[in-house]
């Protein structure tokens, strides 16, 4: 699993940009100012509109052939296996059928799973389930299985559920992919990230142009009709004519669905040990920003809907898991430095075995808690909202937020964002969902205390691509700015 622009989705989920300090201290004196039956009532509104009982479950399969040179995830690198998929597919399969590093963390995760009580007086069935990693494709179909019972067991499974699985090309073939899909699993998510060789080589990828071919060819073969292609810009020496390429190329594959990430040089990786953002080789950040506006360019132009910051579609093949993360809803999330969100709560998992094997000992002693300590904070769930909101192509739902937390903070951050109305990166919305014009947003924040803004201005958008490429930015001011 990759980070993307803004925000990560993996275990260091409730990260912020670095004003989070600002942002909190802000809402503090906003809030403190507020009666307390407000603040009663932001509460009560934050329960009824994102907490209850999840309906998807994240699962962590953390196993790579090799840790690629930007991944500082939770991994477990089993040994790189020669090329050709359908060669040694046979071969490979009873490597991997005999691994008992596999076979003893598929156990554990199991055990994890039995061991989460959820206090809900009921328990909806899972409607997504999403295998991330790593490289879940490396796990045996019966292992695979294994888990999806436990969770059928445990939550229940709607027979109609996305189950989605990331792959990598030159880890599985078309018999595995078969028996994959027979369990159930319907939507593949496939980590191309190039379509040149001497690319993949410097990121440290495990497989080739060849094996990318092979693979597209696979997943369209066994029948696969929802799945998608991740790429990732900004890779050192990577030029705009390669990025051009890599479009064309995956468009020309026909993915119902392509993710675009922009490489996140990380401190602890190879990348993070040799390179520095903005420096060469690695693009500059007006480079980096060009390859976005292509990315959004050519993929719209080829029919896809640009519906979050790194996230492409054809029309009704939105990745339903990955929703549940845009409007901050609740899922829950098993493995290796996994993290959940239950309750108003997110909750990391450890990220080294030995730490998670004793959480899981202790979960099932009842010495562990997987909710964390219990406590909301209704600061974090508001920022959380905000950046979450701007990802996507939706945007801020004002109307809803200001019920929450109040007119206050809905005014304070339409204030906030005018100069940006008025440039244009940020887009305005009636409860219609047409655009409100600059001149029309400014009266109605000088308006008098009896016309609600979020009456007339029902959302709060990013301009694609202008306005998403300044989201970090225009994020930090919402938290950082807003003032009682």
């Amino acid at each position: 699993m990759l980070r993307t622009t803004a925000s990560p989705i993996f275990s260091s989920f409730t990260a912020k940009p670095r004003t989070s300090r600002l942002i909190f201290k802000a809402f503090s004196v906003l809030l403190e100012d507020t009666p307390p039956s407000a603040r009663r009532n932001a509460s009560t509104n934050l329960t009824t509109l994102h907490q209850g009982p999840p309906t998807s479950a994240y699962v962590h399969l953390p196993f790579c052939r090799k840790r690629c040179h930007y991944c500082d995830f939770p991994i477990i690198a089993l040994g790189s296996s020669s090329a050709s998929t359908t060669l040694h597919e046979e071969k490979r399969q009873e490597e991997e059928d005999d691994d008992p590093r596999i076979t003893n963390y598929v156990n554990l995760l199991v055990r994890e799973i039995n061991a989460t009580r959820t206090g809900f007086d009921a328990n909806p069935n899972l409607k997504t389930v999403f295998f991330g990693g790593g490289t879940p494709s490396l796990v045996p179909p019966k292992l695979v299985s294994l888990v999806l019972e436990t969770l059928s067991s445990s939550f229940g499974l709607c027979p109609d559920a996305e189950i989605s699985m990331e792959m990598d090309p030159g880890t599985f073939g078309g018999e595995k992919l078969k028996e994959l899909m027979e369990l159930g699993v319907n939507r593949v998510s496939l980590g191309v990230q190039a379509f040149q060789d001497e690319l993949l080589r410097a990121c440290g990828r495990a497989h080739g142009v060849s094996e990318v071919y092979e693979a597209i060819e696979i997943v369209k073969s066994c029948g696969v009709g929802n799945w998608s292609m991740d790429l990732i810009s900004s890779l050192p020496h990577q030029t705009l004519e390669m990025w051009e390429e890599s479009l064309r190329l995956a468009i020309e594959s026909q993915p119902s669905h392509v993710s675009v990430y922009d490489l996140q040089v990380e401190q602890g990786t190879k990348f993070g040990n040799v390179y520095t953002p903005g420096q060469s080789p690695l693009p500059s950040e007006t480079q980096s920003a060009e390859f976005y506006k292509t990315a959004s360019s050519m993929l719209r132009g080829a029919g896809y809907e640009h519906y979050e910051v790194s996230s492409y579609s054809k029309d009704g093949f939105k990745c339903k898991h990955n929703l549940i993360y845009w409007k901050n809803k609740p899922f829950y999330a098993f493995g290796l430095g996994s993290a959940s969100y239950v309750g108003g709560l997110r909750f990391s998992r450890p990220r080294r075995l030995k730490e998670y094997t004793n959480y899981v000992a202790d979960l099932e002693n009842g010495a562990a808690n997987w909710c964390g300590d219990g406590s909301v904070d209704l600061k974090d769930v508001a920022t959380d909202i905000i950046m979450l909101s701007f990802r996507t192509s939706k945007g801020l739902e004002l109307k809803e937020f200001g019920e929450a937390f109040g007119r206050r903070v809905v005014n304070s951050i339409c204030k906030v964002y005018e100069p940006y109305v008025e440039s244009g990166h940020i887009v305005c919305l009636d409860g219609m969902r047409r655009e409100v014009v600059s001149d029309e947003f400014k009266k109605f924040l000088v308006g008098n205390d009896e016309v609600k803004i979020e009456d007339h201005v029902r959302y709060l958008r990013l301009r694609d691509p202008d306005g998403f490429l300044l989201s970090n930015e225009l994020i930090s001011l919402a938290f950082g700015v807003i003032s009682p």
